[in-house]
């Protein structure tokens, strides 16, 4: 199996429709290989060359002083595109961000990012759960993944917990890893990655003997004490 890279992404803007003016203003990119992060990420902040409504500030906390200073879309693009490339990109509303970096792109004559590049993770979700919340929110709970730093919405900390949650609504990082296409010290990475699956699924195996009684009560404790409503609590 060839190698998969994807990129997380999330953007903050002034208002809801670039039909009416509104801009970009921050980008998060979290980079990931065969759905494994990589470390690497992008994050720019624009300058929208317009005010910033307080109603979107109270969302995002970036104000049109803060933004004064930083580059305009045109001159972060090329950066921004060489980054992506022609990977997958991950998006919680995909519509949203996608109709956004598109109005910029047309605004400065250069080519659309096709909506078949994106993967929307909000249409997603709703396939697998519905009916249930669907916000990064409540799926970051579902899942058991920390968001307590978000008070705000902030691009490069939205497109880490995305990256966290996809992973997670995918069902994981994906096994069998094989990287020995690549030369050096790809082929001890893939390697090391196969080694760390063998490991685990080792740890997974079923033991040969029956729990102990102490064990049984332990595990009880352990269920009912930290979980509300267990499915494993007795009576």
């Amino acid at each position: 199996m060839g190698i998969i890279r994807e990129i997380a992404l999330d953007t903050e803007t002034t208002g809801f429709e670039p039909s009416q003016g509104h801009r970009i203003i921050e980008i998060g990119c979290v980079e990931m290989v065969n759905r494994l992060p990589t470390g690497r990420h992008l994050h720019l902040y624009i300058n929208p060359e317009r005010d910033v409504p307080q109603e979107a500030v109270d969302v995002h906390g970036l104000t049109q002083d803060f933004l004064l200073d930083k580059p305009v879309f045109a001159a972060i693009a090329d950066e921004f595109l060489n980054f992506i490339g022609d990977s997958q990109l991950v998006i919680h509303n995909a519509p949203f961000d996608m109709k956004f970096l598109n109005a910029e792109l047309t605004h400065i004559r250069r080519n659309n990012i096709p909506m078949s590049q994106a993967f929307d993770t909000l249409q997603e979700a709703r396939k697998r759960f519905p009916g249930s919340p669907a916000s990064l929110d409540a799926l970051c709970k579902r899942f058991g993944i920390d968001n307590t730093e978000r008070t705000l919405h902030g691009a490069l900390l939205d497109a880490e917990l995305l990256a966290a949650m996809y992973l997670e609504l995918m069902g994981g990082a994906q096994t069998g890893l094989d990287l020995s296409q690549q030369a050096g010290n790809k082929k001890e990475q893939s390697s090391t990655i196969e080694s760390n699956f063998q490991k685990r699924d080792t740890l997974l195996q079923p033991r040969p003997h029956a729990p102990t009684e102490e064990e049984l009560a332990a595990h009880e404790a352990f269920f009912t004490g930290k979980i509300n409503n267990s499915l494993w609590a007795s009576g």
